[in-house]
């Protein structure tokens, strides 16, 4: 079935015969009649009676019609909505963000697309992970992601700041100078994050730390950085991540520093449409880092 015999059938129950609706479809008498028969062949039914009084609907041909029309319908609504999609007076921007960008930096950047372009949805799609983040990507669940860098081949990449792991320390705690790796141990295990943040700090503390005790049995920040507060154990988050701070808890640099690498990502070679290159032409500009600044 096709989509021009839908329009034939439509064009020939309305004019009542099949020369003036091939003038109304700028087709000749035989395409119509052709078009006509062969869906008649298809469907196994006569649609219309053929007479001298031209070209009358069968009962079967009635309710097929009806049908016909919704087709047709259904068809010019979804190319109104391929239209919209085309350009910026619609169309669905989604965005994968794990917690912590999707927390406090990524509604201010909404907000300001939002300013220029109101009729263009914006949704965000919060991850525990940036793996999880790449795998909404992969499987189309996202056009965007904001994930640590870096990523496989497969996605087109922009680094948009950098976040500093930074130690958590008790209220009690007294650090004359300068924080040192010692002075962690004494609160063993030092919480670190159990997700593939956590697993670049524990690489990292390998190296620089091999001997400080560490623990990733807790899976919140927010928890972590309660447990800081109330004088349990010291960690050590990505500050983003620890945001907002208590006022008793003090935050430190590691001795050794560490950051995170946050980017932009998107499938390599996929097809976007204009509403998702327009907003990723804004994130890539935006200020982060100063947004980040803000918060702590």
């Amino acid at each position: 079935m096709k989509i021009f015999q839908l329009r034939a059938v439509v064009a020939v129950a309305d004019c009542g015969n099949f020369s003036e609706a091939a003038l109304n479809l700028e087709l000749s008498q035989p395409a119509i009649s052709h078009a006509i028969s062969t869906l008649e062949e298809e469907l196994g039914v006569p649609l219309f009676a053929r007479g001298r009084r031209g070209a009358v609907l069968t009962p079967a041909g009635e309710r097929i019609l009806y049908h016909a029309r919704q087709a047709l319908e259904h068809l010019q609504m979804m190319e109104r909505e391929a239209n919209l999609h085309k350009g910026l007076h619609g169309g669905h921007v989604r965005i994968a963000s794990f917690r912590s960008v999707a927390t406090h930096l990524l509604p201010k950047a909404i907000s300001q697309f939002h300013s220029s372009f109101p009729d263009v949805a914006v949704t965000i799609i919060e991850c525990h992970a940036f793996l999880d983040v790449e795998d909404a990507l992969r499987e189309a669940r996202a056009d965007i992601g904001i994930t640590c860098l870096p990523t496989s081949d497969e996605f087109e990449v922009w680094e948009i700041m950098r976040d500093e792991y930074i130690a958590l320390l008790p209220p009690d705690v007294k650090v004359n100078t300068q924080l040192t790796w010692d002075l962690l141990n004494n609160y063993f295990p030092v919480m670190i994050p159990c997700t593939p943040c956590g697993q670049i700090l524990h690489n990292h503390l390998k190296v620089v730390a091999p001997s400080l005790k560490t623990t990733t049995d807790i899976q919140e920040d927010s928890t972590i950085v309660s447990m800081v507060r109330q004088g349990l154990r010291a960690a050590i988050l990505p500050r983003l991540a620890a945001v907002p701070i208590p006022n008793m808890v003090q935050a430190y640099s590691l001795p050794v520093p560490l950051n995170r690498v946050i980017g932009i990502a998107i499938q390599t070679n996929a097809l976007h449409v204009p509403a998702v290159f327009k907003f990723l032409e804004m994130l890539k500009k935006f200020d982060f880092l100063s947004l980040a600044q803000s918060t702590y």
